[in-house]
């Protein structure tokens, strides 16, 4: 893969959405967690769900999410604050 050719950016861009579904920028959302690629905020998911809304909703409510990264998150604070590997549930 030969870097500088936008399909190999687009790969790297999308990879990365993948394996972290969470960013950290202090230039977006004053550095707010948000999902990859976007500017909703992690915490969002949280209150929604708290709030009784189901996930199909809250993708409603934010397209720019997906349902992936939905799980991921989940699935990541289900091992860091529970010790529950992922797809173990």
């Amino acid at each position: 893969m030969r870097l500088g050719r936008s399909e190999d950016l687009i790969d790297i861009y999308r990879y990365n959405l993948e394996m972290n579904p969470i960013s950290v920028n202090p230039k977006i959302m004053s550095g707010t967690p948000c999902f990859s690629g976007t500017r909703v905020p992690v915490k969002g998911l949280f209150d929604w769900l708290a709030d009784d809304y189901t996930i199909d909703e809250f993708l409603e409510n934010f397209p720019s999410v997906t349902r992936e990264q939905v799980q991921a998150v989940l699935d990541l604070a289900s091992e860091k604050l529970l010790g529950i590997p992922a797809g173990t549930r």
